[in-house]
């Protein structure tokens, strides 16, 4: 490998490194933050990744784990119990990373390409002993609309709900989604 080609991926591995570090820390995840940790430029940073959320997609998305990591349901068939279990794990990780998610949210809802959605894979865990059929899409499609960053931020920010009670409004309502279904 050429002396040029190893030094792009050195500076490539430093920017994503400094990403995760970030991420993990639940540090500011910006692009300026993410260069001065990796002791390059912004505009560097910028050339490796185009935006954000790009740069957090290809390389934070290991961080958040497994469904079944974050949630064993095994013994679990009750669907509201088991939505509501998911409702709650996915709370709990947003909060404690929120700095990040928020930065995430903020970026690709101002154009930032699309990016990594967790809470659809554990939605599709928590209904996993649904049968398919256009029903179970249609619960999965309204539970998308709960379990979800913003919901839990507009819990947080506008209704002035701390974390705990912004956590058990939006499990209940995520209950009453399956019930109402």
């Amino acid at each position: 490998m050429a002396v040029r080609t190893q030094q792009k991926e050195r500076t490539r591995r430093a920017i994503a490194a400094a990403a995760r570090e970030l991420v993990v820390e639940n540090g500011e995840v910006t692009m300026p933050a993410v260069a001065a940790r990796a002791g390059v430029s912004e505009a560097t940073a910028y050339r490796y990744y185009p935006d954000l959320v790009t740069l957090l997609r290809e390389t934070v998305g290991d961080t958040w784990p497994a469904p079944a990591e974050l949630v064993p349901l095994d013994g679990v068939d009750d669907v509201a119990e088991r939505v509501a279990r998911v409702a709650t794990a996915f709370c709990a990780r947003t909060v404690a990373h929120q700095v990040t998610v928020r930065h995430i949210v903020a970026a690709s809802v101002a154009g930032g390409g699309t990016r990594a959605a967790h809470r659809f894979a554990l939605i599709e865990h928590a209904l996993a002993h649904v049968p398919a059929s256009p029903a179970r899409a249609a619960l999965a499609t309204r539970l998308a609309v709960v379990i979800s960053a913003e919901s839990l931020f507009t819990l947080l920010d506008l209704c002035g709900l701390d974390p705990e009670a912004a956590t058990a409004a939006l499990r209940e309502t995520a209950v009453a989604v399956v019930a109402g279904s």
